[in-house]
């Protein structure tokens, strides 16, 4: 099985005060191969939010190395590994375009890391295969073709946003948090989606959450970070076994 990603003793610090440097990412090192969906768990400052960061390149290492498929990227900036990366946040405003309608951010998508001259978008030809792909959403969204994103519900966006972000099979598949903002039954729709689109296309993905059924339910794999590190690493097989009380110890 090929390695997707792999970080090598990888360090964040930043200053505090203006004299002290203080620690965010602590010599973390990590493997994900090809076709897994790891979970990623941890409380408030455990580095959740600096991992993505560090591997989509919104943030600079401060030492260590990451590599995407065997290619450095440790000081690629972020536009050139969005070759490689698509990311869906938790705020649904981040993932689409609000002046552009449903069917133009699609069309976007489907010319994601691509280079494009000046042509024709020939958007109209493209309008039944938009149709078919949102039909999977079950909110409705093919209703909703012309429509400008930014009229759409919350939940609306970040099914746009899944669709968009795994129209073009990307390496690696990064899920901040991207149903915290949702209420419950939607953001249960919206990951049986996301399930769904990871499995049938066999994509690599992290996934921030801390919602501890999700975290159960989803996944192949499960990692604990704590300060900066992995306090916990456990296979299919081990997170299998565990159950909603399990979770909860593993932050006390």
């Amino acid at each position: 099985m090929s390695t997707v990603l792999e970080m090598q003793n990888v360090v964040k610090a930043i200053d505090s005060n203006g004299e002290d440097q203080r620690i965010i990412m602590n010599s973390l090192s990590l493997t994900i191969k090809k076709g897994e969906f790891a979970i990623i768990l941890g409380g408030n400052g455990a580095g959740k939010s600096t991992l993505f960061n560090l591997i989509s390149g919104n943030m600079k290492l401060t030492s260590g190395k990451i590599k995407i498929l065997d290619k450095e990227v440790s000081e690629l900036a972020e536009e050139k590994r969005a070759k490689y990366i698509a990311r869906i946040f938790q705020d649904p405003k981040m993932g689409t375009a609000p002046r552009m309608t449903v069917s133009e951010n699609l069309l976007l998508a489907m010319y994601r890391g691509e280079k494009r001259g000046l042509q024709k978008r020939q958007l109209k030809q493209y309008q039944e295969d938009f149709t078919k792909l949102l039909k999977l959403t079950g909110n409705g969204l093919e209703n909703h073709l012309n429509i400008p994103t930014g009229h759409l519900s919350g939940g609306q966006r970040q099914a746009l946003s899944l669709l968009m972000a795994t129209m073009k099979n990307p390496d690696l598949l990064l899920l901040d948090e991207h149903t915290a903002a949702l209420d419950p039954k939607t953001s249960t729709q919206l990951m049986e989606l996301t399930n769904k689109r990871i499995l049938k296309n066999q994509l690599t993905c992290l996934m921030i959450t801390h919602r501890m059924k999700d975290a159960l339910k989803y996944g192949n794999r499960l990692i604990v970070l704590e300060k900066g590190k992995i306090a916990k690493d456990l296979n299919a097989k081990e997170k299998k076994q565990l159950q909603i009380n399990d979770l909860v110890q593993l932050f006390k």
